[in-house]
């Protein structure tokens, strides 16, 4: 009996073209249970001595808590192409931590990369961020305020938070434009202004990466996406921090998305291969 041809193919040593999760990682200890993320990570032989570029994800969550699981499949595209990922959480503005709480999680979140920069096979030198919607504008404040000692706690204090790249999809602006956070403003408005935004605004402007641009500043390289047809926050927040960017000299590129919403439809697998080769041409 003929039998049909065995295909024979090599093994693959470096594990190239794989990835894995480690979830529920403690990186900060500013609250009782610990603040986690979970690392998508290539799979790394044993002895490999290979360094990695990392990219630092925060979901969008409206300053709550979000929800990290729901990128993975997409983040895991760019974690086999050689990337260490960290989907992150921070602490919920609703469970009484005002602004900046969520934003010194962020930065500790980088200082804790590279502090175990050995442990996870971590480029320190080769670190972006990237977020959605509130999680774009926490990664853009991140970017405009590298090392501040505002907004650095005690956890990991010998390491810089700074990154080499932004890229923020419909991340808030400028939040002195939403009137309704004096006249009826949210739970979480309220949360982050220490029960008060009326009497608060200073906080707003604090969160507003478009009075965070100065001129004559070394910035990261940044890339703004956003669709014209965003329901929640409005497409010109985009444009005018892009041009704020462009015009203070930053490295600022933007792409927007035709008829695209907030997350859903927004997404493509051609925008993916867009941001992915933003980060890869610049990190």
């Amino acid at each position: 009996m003929a039998y049909p041809e065995i295909k024979k193919i090599n093994y693959n040593p470096s594990l190239k073209g794989l990835a894995e999760i480690y979830p529920d990682i403690v990186f900060s200890l500013a609250q009782r249970n610990g603040t986690k993320m979970t690392i998508i990570s290539p799979q790394i032989p044993e002895d490999s001595q290979e360094k990695y570029p990392c990219i630092v994800f925060v979901q969008g969550s409206g300053w709550t808590f979000p929800n990290i699981y729901y990128q993975i499949p997409q983040l895991s595209q760019l974690a086999v192409k050689g990337y260490v990922i960290a989907t992150i959480t921070h602490r919920n503005s609703l469970e009484g931590y005002p602004w900046p709480a969520c934003l010194q999680d962020v930065k500790t979140a980088i200082r804790f990369m590279r502090a175990k920069s050995a442990e996870y096979h971590i480029d320190s030198d080769r670190i972006g961020i990237w977020g959605t919607s509130s999680g774009g504008n926490l990664a853009l404040l991140t970017g405009l305020t590298s090392d501040d000692p505002k907004y650095r706690t005690e956890e990991y204090a010998d390491f810089s938070d700074r990154v080499n790249l932004v890229v923020d999809c419909f991340g808030p602006t400028d939040l002195l434009k939403r009137k309704a956070r004096l006249d009826n403003p949210t739970p979480a408005d309220i949360a982050l202004a220490g029960g008060n935004p009326r009497e608060n605004m200073d906080v707003f402007i604090d969160m507003s990466p478009f009075y965070k641009v100065k001129e004559g500043l070394t910035y990261p390289s940044f890339l703004l996406v956003q669709g014209n047809k965003d329901e929640l926050v409005p497409y010109e927040q985009s444009i005018n921090m892009f041009h704020k960017l462009c015009d203070c000299g930053a490295d600022a590129h933007m792409i927007e998305v035709n008829n695209g919403p907030h997350e859903g439809t927004f997404w493509s697998q051609e925008l993916l291969d867009m941001i992915f080769g933003f980060i890869m041409k610049r990190i």
